[in-house]
């Protein structure tokens, strides 16, 4: 079954700010949440899906990401990676405000454990024809891994760590309010041990403790054909490793596209600027025309004014979510030659003549004189 669009379940415009959003979600999140509809599962299910709504409209990225791709921004199927959808990421962010608001007190559901990955950006170059027709891209990237020394415990190997005496090792204290509805528990995550449950009595001599290490590593990016400038490839798990196995981050590629010397894009169509002789304009003739994919022959129709466009059909760019290519436009401008040696000015004059136009002569710089004397 297809996914809901985002939008319509939080029930949004799309051009909504980040404060719409919030206020929609926390108004959906009242209505849905499981401690408020016990013996309903299909709210539950509503509940997860306004998170997961949230979690990617409020992160400006993946918003983006989701405007340009869709679902499949977050699909690795699709090509896109991604990392979106029902951890309840950003919900733990304002839950205890929307609780608060509603009960007075904080939410007894709050969720405290590893943290994912942090993501990471990179800005990569690309030729204007790898845009058009795709290419594959292997790059070194800088992130946190694992420590290869304590397997990323942060303890010195041969060492333990010890339950955590504040939280006992659950990573979140709890306190209890009372509520006109009832005793109302809040969770909070424990200050000692940050959330981890586990005291590091000898911190490992590598890391220092935090379990993580900075490393080097090669990645493949497959480029699709019919990227442009400032498109995003988002890469799933490429970012930096998350905490106690926690998922790593996501890695984005910001492109870059080189100008071409003669092309220029519109979309997925391309414009190039040809330059014809004056008798090919008047009597027409074939000409060679340059393309992505390589030079073909065009005829060119007697008459042919400067400035005239030519379409060339599906010799523009690859479309990126659809079949077939865009368009090549060709402008013609006719080339006027500025040094006419004697015969050639005689022929045009007797070619005016008889288009009954009379060309006055022209005095000569002194410039021109000296060619003539030197000629």
């Amino acid at each position: 079954m297809s996914k809901r669009d985002y939008y319509d379940i939080l029930e949004i415009n799309k051009d909504a700010d980040q404060q719409e959003i919030k206020r929609a979600f926390r108004k959906l999140a009242k209505k849905y949440h499981p401690d408020l509809n016990p013996d309903d599962e299909g709210s539950e299910v509503k509940f997860k899906e306004v998170n997961e709504a949230y979690e990617v409209l409020s992160d400006e990225e993946k918003r983006r990401k989701y405007d340009q791709f869709g679902h499949a921004a977050f699909d690795q199927n699709q090509g896109f990676g991604g990392g979106g959808g029902g951890n309840y990421q950003g919900f733990d962010d304002i839950f205890g405000d929307i609780f608060g608001d509603f009960f007075g007190g904080g939410s007894g559901r709050r969720r405290s454990g590893p943290k994912k990955g942090q993501d990471l950006k990179i800005r990569l170059n690309i030729s204007f024809e790898e845009a058009a027709f795709g290419t594959k891209k292997e790059i070194k990237i800088n992130r946190m891994e694992s420590c290869s020394k304590c397997g990323g415990s942060g303890a010195e190997p041969g060492t333990s760590k010890k339950t955590c005496s504040t939280c006992h090792g659950s990573g979140s204290v709890r306190t209890v309010q009372n509520t006109p509805f009832g005793k109302f528990q809040n969770v909070s995550t424990c200050p000692q041990c940050n959330g981890t449950g586990e005291i590091i009595e000898e911190p490992c001599s590598s890391c220092g403790g935090t379990g993580k290490e900075k490393k080097s590593r090669k990645v493949t990016i497959n480029i699709p054909a019919g990227v442009d400038n400032g498109s995003i490839i988002p890469l799933r798990g490429e970012g930096n490793h998350g905490e106690k196995g926690a998922p790593s981050g996501d890695l984005y590629v910001y492109l870059s596209v080189k100008p071409h010397k003669i092309f220029e894009r519109d979309g997925y169509d391309i414009w190039l600027e040809k330059k014809i002789s004056y008798p090919t304009a008047a009597l027409g003739n074939i000409i060679k025309v340059e393309t992505l994919d390589g030079t073909v022959k065009y005829k060119i129709p007697a008459g042919t004014q400067t400035g005239t466009v030519f379409r060339l059909k599906s010799k523009g760019i690859q479309k990126l979510r659809g079949s077939g290519r865009g368009d090549q436009y060709v402008k013609v401008v006719v080339d006027i030659p500025r040094d006419l040696n004697k015969k050639q000015t005689e022929t045009i004059k007797n070619l005016a003549e008889d288009f009954g136009e009379k060309i006055e002569p022209q005095k000569k710089r002194i410039i021109d004189k000296v060619k003539d004397a030197f000629n």
